[in-house]
């Protein structure tokens, strides 16, 4: 299966139209369309072998993403699995690093998007072929510009050290699951009476960690954060969003103002590419007992070693697809390890809880060994697209059980939500017209 050779790449436009009922909205992003840049690659393989992959955008612009990915491609057909993962550091570099390409990136925006869309295929093809042992996934890591950080050496020490209890961690998950906590009963353009309905309805469903949508108007975000604290209890957890709404002083000031809800943390609350004013913010709302959360955002493993080594974040939020897929997101796991900040996943679009859960498992089994203040998000939206769709169970995470990265997506739905001509888009353009 190794020598299979990749003979095509397609990708498609797949849009859902959330913004109709508001799924998604945050103080930044009203109106998300929850997207998808959706990649496939085809081998010649006898066994008709397949990668799916995808990154996640929010309706317009994600036709850009397609253009990218397009233009990547031709680094990839043509090539053998074998010959990429026997060098995978080397293919990442080739995508990421090319002398034209990277122009337009290099590691960041719309290029960063689209290498995310096709390792992330490459990854499942991977997984459907054969397991991985530690010192292959540190083959995996472009340790170029972060070495001060974290080196080769270390990540290896790292991932052996916590061999000690693997099993009974595995055995763990596999009974219990991996903790979440839900977004999906408080995005901001939720009237009162839809939140308090989908909060009452997680409560009964086993959930204890919430988080709620902030930043567009301090009255109203007092209001909704007492409504949740009130329902919620004071024992349960709550989190705040402000999606990098605000300057560096109003977001100190803001989230002073909502500090009697007692929130673990405040999320994204200034621009993500702001290193230096998350390490401000963190250090002004520590005395609150008030941590800073980012990630979602962040382009590249540098910026995160700069997070780590600026004590300007206390929980590091990777995401799927916004890094270089799990190549990228291994470096950040080790080095969150290293410095000791808990990874507590994004998941907050279609098909990120099903690719960031193989993530989290990995950083609990493999790396950190620890749940002690980790968590990973989950939002109730769109998991029916897919052939093997995330599974909750009392508010834990289940492993999939499927061979690969979980992001196939159902062929039909895919048809149905292609982007402009599908069936869904072409019935709300009829309704626009009358």
């Amino acid at each position: 299966m190794l020598e299979s050779k990749i003979i095509n790449l397609t990708v498609r436009d797949v849009r859902f139209p959330t913004s109709l009922e508001q799924h998604g909205s945050d103080a930044m992003h009203t109106d998300p369309d929850y997207s998808v840049a959706y990649v496939v690659l085809e081998t010649d393989s006898d066994a008709a072998l397949k990668g799916y992959g995808l990154t996640f955008t929010v309706g317009r612009g994600t036709e850009i993403v397609v253009c990218a990915v397009k233009a990547l491609s031709t680094f990839v057909v043509g090539k053998n699995l074998k010959e990429i993962v026997s060098d995978f550091r080397g293919f990442y570099r080739l995508l990421s690093s090319d002398g034209q390409m990277r122009w337009i990136g290099p590691e960041k925006g719309v290029i960063q998007l689209a290498i995310a869309a096709i390792l992330n295929a490459v990854w499942d093809l991977w997984a459907r072929v054969e397991g991985k042992d530690p010192a292959k996934l540190v083959s995996c890591i472009d340790f170029r510009y972060i070495t001060d950080a974290l080196t080769e050496q270390e990540a290896l020490d790292i991932l052996v050290k916590a061999k000690t209890g693997q099993k009974n961690r595995e055995e763990q998950m596999l009974k219990d699951g991996y903790p979440a906590y839900t977004t999906s009963c408080a995005w901001l353009g939720y009237s009162d009476q839809q939140l308090t309905q989908l909060c009452s309805d997680a409560l009964a469903q086993g959930w204890t960690k919430f988080k709620v949508k902030v930043g567009a108007d301090l009255q109203d975000d007092i209001r909704r954060c007492s409504l949740i604290r009130k329902m919620i209890g004071p024992n349960n957890t709550l989190m705040i969003d402000a999606n990098q709404r605000w300057d560096v002083n109003e977001a100190i000031t803001w989230v002073t103002k909502l500090a009697e809800f007692r929130p673990l943390w405040i999320e994204e609350p200034t621009s993500p590419d702001d290193i230096l004013g998350h390490a401000s913010i963190s250090k002004a709302l520590a005395p609150l007992g008030i941590g800073v959360a980012t990630g979602e955002q962040c382009h590249n493993r540098v910026m995160f070693k700069q997070f780590l080594q600026a004590s300007a974040l206390q929980f590091v939020q990777i995401d799927s697809c916004r890094v270089g897929s799990v190549n990228e997101n291994l470096a950040i796991i080790l080095m969150a390890a290293k410095f000791n900040v808990p990874v507590c996943p994004h998941a907050g679009g279609v098909g990120l809880c099903e690719l960031v859960q193989h993530l989290i498992l990995f950083d609990y089994i493999s790396v950190s060994a620890s749940l002690n203040n980790r968590m990973c998000e989950y939002v109730d939206h769109l998991h029916e697209h897919f052939i093997s769709p995330t599974i909750i169970r009392n508010a834990h995470y289940m492993p999939p059980k499927d061979p690969g990265y979980s992001c196939e997506m159902l062929e039909e739905s895919v048809q149905k939500h292609l982007y402009p001509q599908g069936e869904v888009w072409r019935a709300i353009e009829q309704q626009g017209k009358q």
